[in-house]
């Protein structure tokens, strides 16, 4: 009786883990796929596209898609596929750059204050919220208009702006364990303070981290693209998506609305990959969430 009732139990638990695995394994596969995708197009705009994305006057001005023109012409005739295909590049290229800086400034500085504490904690803390009371759109617009436009003024402000947020998942992360026993361990057996925090503490941190790597990188896709619509990002020509959406928001109201609607498609696939794939991370990553 006790067997039966322990081998059902297992199966019971086996079956809900069937049950939790295909939402996450599904959003992996989707983010990931949906992400190969985005960087197999900016990768071959380097070698490829079907006309030159800068060159306007390859077609007539707001060509419709056709045979030619796979996705149309914007208002100046130039194709709007090249455009679209080098825009990734640009709001790829922009988001891994921040996200990558963002990640290794803000665990480094939260790996401190988490383990140290004290003053260092408390003025690092201090000044997070006060930086965060501002949002990170506004805190970007405001930043690039002031130093100017250009791809690297982007990323910094980008990079700075994703910070903060490192820094407050990686302190919490390492104040949660610094007392645990493999930690008390390393400690005892004569390791200093940063090795114990950045050799032991950290890689069993990090999965949070990278998990929230994907969430960060959407939003800075889609504050590269806010930017540019706004004509603060990385200047009129440049073909990045925000840009194209600004070019062809005159058109919508007379019918030409392949100019807008594909950049902003681009856009939208970007993002919903990137959250899929975070919030993929997050499942795998934290044991609570895999209950």
């Amino acid at each position: 009786m006790t067997h039966a009732v322990l081998r059902d139990r297992g199966s019971a638990k086996t079956a809900h883990r069937r049950r939790r695995r295909p939402r996450s394994y599904w959003a992996l596969r989707i983010g990931l796929g949906l992400l190969a995708f985005y960087v197999a197009v900016a990768l071959i705009s380097f070698v490829w596209t079907p006309y030159d994305p800068l060159t306007p006057g390859i077609g007539d001005g707001y060509d419709a898609p056709s045979w030619a023109f796979p996705l149309g012409t914007d208002r100046l005739g130039a194709d709007m596929l090249s455009r679209l295909m080098v825009g990734a590049r640009y709001d790829l290229g922009i988001a891994f750059a921040a996200v990558t800086i963002a990640l290794t400034v803000g665990t480094v500085l939260g790996v401190l204050s988490g383990y140290h504490g004290g003053a260092l904690d408390t003025a690092m803390m201090r000044g997070v919220e006060i930086f965060q009371a501002f949002p990170g759109l506004l805190f970007a617009m405001l930043v690039v208009q002031a130093v100017g436009a250009g791809i690297v003024n982007v990323i910094l402000v980008l990079s700075f702006v994703g910070i903060p947020d490192y820094l407050r998942l990686a302190r919490a992360e390492i104040q949660a364990k610094k007392t645990w026993q493999y930690a008390e361990a390393a400690r005892m057996a004569g390791n200093l303070p940063w090795r114990v925090a950045f050799r032991h503490l950290l890689p069993n941190s990090v999965g949070p981290l990278l998990a929230f790597t994907s969430i960060n990188a959407a939003f800075s896709a889609l504050v590269t693209a806010s930017l540019g619509f706004l004509g603060l990002g990385l200047g009129p020509n440049v073909p990045e998506w925000g840009n194209m959406i600004a070019r062809g928001q005159d058109g919508i109201m007379t019918g030409q609305w392949w100019v807008s609607f594909f950049p902003g498609l681009a856009i939208l696939g970007l993002a919903g990959g990137l959250y899929l794939l975070g919030d993929a991370l997050a499942d795998l990553t934290d044991p609570r969430r895999r209950r």
